[in-house]
């Protein structure tokens, strides 16, 4: 471990004990920055090779205007026989450090801003068509991959039935468009990063309806249970995602700007805007099936029964 990480200094990113947990380091040793990701176990060992194939094959299939936001794969190390994935360091700050700042969340100019950047990235990742015209997989195979897992709700087959007969060409995709992983300078993405689920011909609507459950999921983070949220008329801290709900269901500015970031990706890749809740329900039930944690799994799953019940 100690020679693949050199003799600069070193800052651990992220360590998990999940199924394909992986170490995260970020190597400084002079104008530049390495990041290194350390498969723990033979799952992670696969994910970590898929993700730099994927990373070197978007070098030539990703859109010119993208390319510059990705990591650079430098290349591969071992560690006590476990392969590591070396990339160049990409500047910016995660968005998710800004949105937890004092009331960041409760103002409307800073929160469309953060959508519109999002916004813009992914117009650009998904501009060039890789795939062939499909129905909407992630709709079209939610109630299945749920059921694998869990009991998907009752009426979660009804409420995306339209959407799943959508037909959308493949795009790249990222898998897991969230706050953590997008890097921003001076409100302009600059690199997203950790493409352990991407694909090169992937459903388009994923990444959308992750970053605006993601943004949604935390709006009461630093709310005191029961309280009302600040900046959101309406909203309470109420048990888990009642951002989510809000989203959905709710009346005021942050309903509006997510379902005109939804709606508008929906428009840009020729469906009908009126879908965007069946969006955000089939990226629920994506969430619920592609989750580590079986409690995170579980809380998401048991949001989707209750929004499947009283969604329009």
């Amino acid at each position: 471990m100690r020679e693949l990480l050199g003799g600069g200094s070193v800052a651990l990113l992220a360590g998990s004990r999940d199924p394909n947990a992986k170490v995260t380091a970020v190597v400084m040793d002079g104008p530049g920055l390495r990041v290194v990701k350390v498969a723990t176990t033979e799952e992670a060992a696969r994910v970590v090779l898929a993700e730099g194939r994927l990373l070197e094959e978007l070098t030539t299939r990703a859109p010119e205007a993208v390319r510059r936001t990705l990591p650079e794969v430098l290349g591969y190390g071992e560690v006590d026989g476990l392969p590591a994935l070396i990339t160049r360091g990409i500047p910016g700050t995660p968005m998710l450090a800004d949105y937890h700042l004092w009331r960041h969340v409760a103002r409307r100019r800073r929160v469309a801003a953060d959508f519109a950047a999002a916004a813009t990235w992914l117009g650009l990742l998904q501009s060039a068509p890789t795939g062939p015209t499909r129905p909407v997989t992630m709709a079209a195979e939610a109630v299945d991959r749920v059921a694998a897992k869990y009991r998907a709700p009752d009426r979660l087959a009804a409420k995306l039935e339209e959407l799943a007969a959508v037909e959308l060409p493949g795009t790249v995709s990222h898998g897991d468009y969230w706050l953590g992983n997008i890097l921003v300078t001076r409100g302009r993405v600059t690199g997203v990063v950790d493409w352990e689920a991407g694909e090169v011909d992937g459903d388009p609507l994923r990444d959308v309806a992750r970053f605006a459950l993601s943004y949604a999921l935390y709006l009461h983070r630093h709310t005191p249970p029961g309280r009302r949220v600040a900046g959101h008329p309406g909203l309470r801290a109420d048990g888990f995602g009642p951002g989510i709900s809000h989203a959905l269901l709710g009346a005021g500015w942050f309903p509006a700007l997510v379902e005109r970031f939804v709606a508008g990706a929906l428009e840009r890749l020729g469906a009908p805007r009126r879908l965007w809740r069946a969006v955000l329900l089939a990226g629920l039930a994506d969430v619920v099936a592609t989750a580590d944690d079986p409690r995170f799994a579980q809380d998401h799953l048991d949001l989707l029964d209750r929004l499947c019940e009283v969604t329009p």
